[in-house]
Order: structure tokens, then sequence, then C-alpha cells
């Protein structure tokens, strides 16, 4: 493929030879002769010049670069794009392993490839060219969409509901029991989780993420939303759309969550909070109630300039405490004196 090919097909604009060969696509320091880059930042502008790549995707023209640049109002997002082109093959269907267990009362929809020890129960429906992976489990009832990807391990209960080009990562387990118990006569009583998880269109799930079933009704994750790995999402959580979940991220039950909300690494967030439309807690941070619009940081949140105060003070608790110390000491002495 030719630098302009490569140019047309992220719709940007060429600058320098557009005849060079482009064999595939590398960050900055992997990348070798006859592969694009890309440079999203000027703190790696050096880097991006001594490397040995044949073009580099920019937002802007760089002449320090001095290589053929295609210019792209996104260049992290053409650079997707581009490895999507070079470096990830479509999957052709395999059709059902003779390993697997699909229930006759299964629907089974046109090119879905079942691999080795998966298991289809009775009622469940998988979409067209979805590919579930060795050893997933999908339950009776449950329907997973049109051009999902189901990796090794999976654990899709009973009447869970995927949309469409889902991805699910190993170990996931959609539709355990939501953590509900009364107490009563001196031990803990289970109450019957008797509801279930949608999870909507282009969501992706980690590794070892469980979302739990709803105690009645629905846990639900909005279309678009990407969760990290070693996520744990309560029993009948609402996730709005294209939110972003970092891993290690704990969500209590019956919060409620706007679109285009983003949590930083081992957010903790108690049950019944309320985040509205585009909020953002930093890593660690603890949620409580009810946040508005913002950033926030520090366990409970608060507004992240208000963090970024304190936590300046913080540092200095030591100096004046001891200078608390010693102004009290002088307070002592001239009370003794005036005595």
């Amino acid at each position: 493929m030719k630098l302009g090919d490569v140019a047309r097909h992220v719709g940007g604009e060429i600058a320098g030879d557009p005849d060079i060969d482009v064999r595939g696509a590398a960050g900055i320091h992997d990348a070798g002769e006859g592969d694009v880059t890309f440079l999203a930042d000027r703190k790696h502008l050096e880097a991006c010049a001594a490397s040995r790549a044949s073009g580099v995707v920019v937002k802007q023209l760089v002449p320090e670069i001095g290589k053929p640049q295609i210019i792209v109002s996104n260049p992290l997002y053409a650079f997707a794009k581009l490895l999507e082109l070079f470096h990830v093959k479509p999957a052709l269907p395999t059709g059902i392993s003779d390993s697997a267990f699909v229930s006759p009362q299964a629907r089974i929809g046109k090119d879905v490839s079942i691999h080795a020890f998966a298991v289809v129960s009775d009622n469940a429906v998988l979409g067209d060219r979805t590919i579930v992976h060795p050893g997933a489990f999908i339950g009776s009832g449950a329907v997973v969409g049109e051009e999902c990807t189901i990796y090794p391990h999976v654990t899709i209960l009973e009447r869970v509901t995927i949309g469409n080009r889902v991805i699910i990562h190993s170990g996931a387990v959609l539709g355990s029991d939501g953590f509900g118990y009364v107490f009563e006569g001196g031990r803990h009583y289970k109450i019957p989780q008797v509801g279930t998880v949608v999870v909507e269109d282009d969501v992706e799930i980690g590794a070892n993420t469980t979302i739990d079933r709803a105690t009645t009704g629905r846990t639900v994750i909005g279309k678009g939303t990407k969760i990290d790995n070693l996520v744990q999402i309560g029993h009948n959580v609402k996730i709005g759309e294209h939110s972003i979940i970092v891993a290690q991220v704990g969500i209590g039950g019956s919060t409620e969550m706007g679109s285009h909300v983003v949590l930083g690494g081992q957010v903790g967030i108690a049950d019944h909070a309320i985040l509205d439309d585009g909020c953002m807690v930093g890593a660690k941070g603890g949620v409580m109630g009810h946040l508005p619009k913002g950033i926030y940081s520090g366990g409970p949140a608060i507004p992240h300039r208000e963090w970024l105060k304190a936590s300046a003070l913080f540092a200095r608790l030591p100096e004046l405490y001891k200078k608390i110390r010693e102004l009290e000491e002088k307070l002592s002495g001239m009370e003794k004196e005036a005595e």
C-alpha cells in the first residue's frame, strides 16, 4: 500500500511523497521502515524525528519531524483505524465445534462460531456472526446479539441480554446474584435476586469483571460504555451511554450514572449514589450521594481544585503542627508571666 492510499483511508491530507510503500502501523519506538506512526503530543517530537518510520500521522504539519506526514483532526483515532487496517483480520466463521454443547432449544444465527467446550443452554439466542470462545457459558434464556465476541470462560447467566457488537473478555461474569440480605432472627436471610442484566450495543467488558443481576428489574450498561478489568458492578446499577470505567472500580447497588461519565482506577461508589452526565472522578475517589457534572477527587470526593489545595496542605501538616505547638508554648509562657 502507498502512503497516499493510507491518507485516503483515514481521510487525511498528505504532506510529502505519496508513493512511499507502507506495510504496517506501529508506535514511535517500535516503528521501522515501511511503518506509519503518529504524534499526538509534542513532548514526543524528538523521538518521532529519530524514529525509522516512513510516515507520521499528525494534527498539523510539523516540519521538525523531517518525514512525510498525514494531517488529520485526531491522530490517535486515525492510528487506531490503521492498526485495524494492517493488523486486525476479520474472523472467518468456524461453525459449531463437535466438543461444544448447544441445546437443541437454542436459536443460533448465521455464521456463528462456537468453540470447544462452550455451553449454550436451553432457549438461549446467539445473533449472526457472533463468536463464543472455548469454555464460555451461555445460560438458559440469555440473548446475545450480532457480531459479539465472547472470550474464553465468560459466564453469561440465565435471562441476561447482550446487545450487538459487544466484546466480553475472559473470566467476566454477567448475571450473578446481587449482594442482598435481610437480618432476621440473628442471621442474614438471602433476598432472592430475580431481575436481570441488560448490556446495550457496542459495550466492551474487561477480564474478570462482574455485573450483578438486579434484585427485581434490570441492571443496565448503556451503549458504547467501556469497562476495564476487575470491575464490580452491583445490582440495579444504571450506567449511561459512552462512559469509561477503569480497573478495580466498585459500584454499589442502585447507583445511577449518567452518560459520558469517567471513573478512574479503584474508585469506590456507595450504593444509591447519583452521578450526573459528564462527571469525572479521579483514581481512588470515594463517592457518596449526588455529584453534579464536574471533576472530583479524594474520598469522600470533592471538587478536584479543592482536593489539590487540600493535598498541598496535607503535605505541610507536620510543619504546621510544629508551628502550632510553638505558638501554644509561647502563649502558655505569656499566660504564666501575666499571672
